[in-house]
């Protein structure tokens, strides 16, 4: 007997979740299932809203509840110093550290040959439009230590080792490792002892 077309529909849609698999949205929409009316009605109310009170900075590009975002109108945090990530999670992974006191920019992604997404398909042209005129002497890459991580440092250094300090977090970070995941001592680490990245492209001694 299959399942009602109301259990069916919920299984596809929760299955198109990342690292969810059909079995795995079976075993929520059934949890689902138990719960109170209230419960339910809860759960709605917060997707409902995720888009409706939550906006994009348009300073920093992080996802935030204000435009801009408390970060960007901090004015104690030093504007010559921009740290570049890759996600709104990845930025709040740093601040998490209280190590950094600058500012920040969300690339909204990484560049990705395989699937198609190139400087152009992330916030590049934002950036450069954001340094021009600006305070920052360096910039931080802060990104993954992923083949994808990689490329967009390299392509990001290419187009700006010539008018700013570049560097990199240090390679206290394991390699293939997302900075999302890293644990705050770590991290701190390898913020504070970050490379300068040199002239053609490789880290510094």
């Amino acid at each position: 007997m299959p399942y009602p077309q109301a259990i069916q529909n919920l299984i596809e849609r929760i299955s198109t979740l990342p690292g969810v698999g059909p079995k795995t949205a079976e075993r929520y929409v059934f949890y689902l299932l138990r719960q109170t009316d209230e419960k339910l009605q809860d759960l709605a109310t917060a997707i409902s809203e995720l888009k409706e009170k939550t906006t994009i900075c348009h300073i920093c590009g992080a996802i935030a509840e204000t435009n801009p975002c408390s970060l960007c109108t901090d004015n104690k945090r030093h504007g010559e110093i921009l740290c570049v990530v890759a996600s709104t999670q990845d930025l709040l992974s740093i601040e998490a550290t209280k190590q950094y006191d600058g500012q920040y920019f969300v690339l909204g992604g990484l560049i990705n040959t395989i699937n198609e997404i190139g400087p152009e398909n992330i916030n590049v042209d934002k950036l450069i439009k954001r340094l021009k005129n600006s305070a920052v002497k360096e910039i931080i890459l802060a990104l993954n230590f992923t083949l994808e991580g990689e490329t967009t440092s390299l392509y990001l250094t290419k187009i700006l080792k010539d008018n700013w300090k570049i560097t990199r977090l240090a390679r206290g970070l394991p390699a293939g490792s997302d900075l999302e995941y890293a644990d705050e001592l770590t991290l701190a680490s390898a913020l504070k002892y970050r490379n300068e990245i040199s002239k053609n492209g490789s880290p510094s001694k």
